[in-house]
């Protein structure tokens, strides 16, 4: 089949769509439908070309990637992909990111919107009445992004004898690191600070109450509050308000870290947002994550000198699409 003998190279990186996109022009995956190869993409077709096994009992040694030049060529694309599934598995982000926008630049103005009144939309419009207008135009401050990584370095002998399993544990970790930092990031954005900084409601008493949550559902007028955010001791302390000492609510949360409130909110804990806040958020509308190609690698030292050393490296930032779809109540 076409798939054993195209030829790879270095260069497919340069492509302006990736390894991945290069690869699928020279092997398309259309044509193996109804194939025993059906549902691999062009990449795992090559891994199983060079039998190369990346997980299970019967792993390959690091070391077989580099058997030939083709071989070599496939271990970034190796890497990224390893990195990323940590970085997916570890990540919160799906939970709270509305829109997702890759870039091809370090430069970018996301949008702002002038909703109007929520009144505009429920009053019928008159004969001869103006339609009220949305206006949409782009923000005048530039995204943040900040560029998160890990430099890899391996031994000869690490390279020579240790199995792919095991390395890919090692790159999830250095994925789940990254979704990490990203996740603060998005946070800081999220509680803002200055002019961008979300609307706050205080704590009433000494004590975190259900009042306290509901004043803080109360403030999402014209949005949702279907996620809460907090850090592990804080989420405790809400799991602890009699209202919520429900065992289905604490048996969700033992399953998935996370629990639907009364309030229909899902509460998710997390080290990201600092003791003593809970920022309540509308997922549909709160967030925007722009990136700028993904997780990236170093290619030309991780094929050429056998990952002596090279740099794994995702550059991100956020921003908020609606601000009134974030709340924070203040705990302390």
């Amino acid at each position: 089949m076409q798939y054993q003998n195209i030829r790879i190279d270095k260069s497919l990186y340069k492509n302006a769509g990736g390894f991945l996109a290069a690869l699928e022009k020279l092997d398309p995956s259309e044509q193996y439908r109804g194939t025993e190869l059906a549902g691999l993409d062009a990449f795992q077709r090559q891994l199983k070309r060079f039998d190369i096994k990346v997980s299970g009992p019967g792993s390959s040694p690091i070391a077989k990637f580099f058997s030939t030049a083709d071989s070599a060529a496939l271990f970034p694309e190796y890497v990224s992909r390893a990195v990323a599934q940590g970085a997916q598995e570890e990540s919160i982000l799906s939970e709270i990111v509305s829109a997702r926008t890759d870039i091809q630049s370090l430069d970018y103005r996301s949008i702002t919107t002038d909703i109007g009144n929520a009144s505009d939309l429920i009053n019928p419009i008159g004969e001869g009445e103006a339609i009220p207008v949305t206006e949409i135009t782009l923000n005048e401050t530039l995204v943040t992004l900040k560029k998160r990584g890990r430099l890899l370095r391996a031994s000869y002998e690490a390279i020579k004898f240790q199995r792919l399993d095991v390395f890919t544990v090692a790159l999830r970790q250095i994925g789940a690191y990254i979704a990490k930092a990203q996740l603060k990031d998005a946070v800081e954005v999220l509680i803002g600070s200055g002019d961008t900084a979300a609307e706050t409601v205080n704590q009433s008493g000494s004590a975190l109450s259900y009042a306290d949550l509901l004043a803080l559902w109360s403030k999402f007028e014209d949005f949702e509050m279907n996620v809460l955010l907090a850090s592990p001791a804080t989420a405790a302390a809400i799991l602890s308000i009699p209202e919520l000492r429900d065992p289905a609510v604490g048996l969700s949360f033992a399953k998935e870290g996370g629990s639907i409130t009364p309030l229909g909110a899902k509460l998710i804990k997390t080290s990201a947002v600092p003791d003593g806040k809970i920022i309540g958020l509308d997922k549909r509308f709160a967030l925007e994550m722009v990136t700028a190609g993904g997780i990236q690698v170093e290619y030309d030292k991780l094929i050429d000198s056998q990952l002596e050393r090279a740099a794994v490296t995702s550059i991100c930032g956020f921003t908020k699409l609606f601000p009134a779809a974030v709340k924070v109540l203040a705990t302390a």
